[in-house]
């Protein structure tokens, strides 16, 4: 009797070590979860979201990714615009990316709330150095983004956002 539940301990004990250790390897390589803090990526994320970001990535136009902000000890969160070597533009509150036209559908509600006559984001124009990339808020009015701090390292980024869990009524993929 004694060594039939000294065998149940050490076998718990031996699942809840295992369990413990790929929770912790996951969550060093694979996902890991992050709080939207601030406002600038609104509307797409509002303040204390939940959200899982990848750390296995390849990282394309538009992306929503968490990097080390520079010159900081603080993660943002941002979209991506331009790649390496992109020639990124705005103009009258229209992107370009290498001289072709994209519609931001994130931002349209963002468009809505501003005055007739006012843009949402002003123009500039830039060209992304190799080994980085050009991030954007979506809310272009109150975000400290690459207009502000340049544009940032690759190696700066944590992941790319997957899914969003909090608030649940908003729980999904993010677009």
């Amino acid at each position: 009797m004694y060594e039939r539940s000294h065998y149940d301990f050490y076998s718990w004990l031996k699942s809840i070590m295992i369990a413990f250790i790929l929770a912790v390897l996951i969550r060093q390589y694979l996902f890991t979860p992050v709080i939207v803090s601030g406002q600038s990526m609104e509307p797409t994320f509002e303040h204390n979201n939940k959200l899982v970001i990848s750390k296995i990535y390849k990282i394309h136009h538009f992306d929503m990714i968490v990097f080390h902000a520079p010159g900081t000890e603080d993660d943002f969160i941002k979209r991506v615009i331009g790649l390496p070597g992109d020639v990124i533009e705005m103009v009258d509150d229209t992107l370009f990316i290498n001289g072709k036209v994209y519609e931001e559908e994130y931002i349209q509600s963002m468009k809505a709330r501003i005055g007739e006559g006012q843009r949402l984001t002003e123009d500039f124009a830039t060209q992304v150095p190799e080994g980085k990339l050009f991030v954007l808020g979506d809310n272009r009015r109150n975000s400290m983004d690459s207009r502000v701090l340049g544009c940032i390292d690759e190696e700066s980024v944590v992941g790319v956002v997957k899914f969003r869990f909090s608030p649940i009524r908003e729980m999904g993929v993010p677009k």
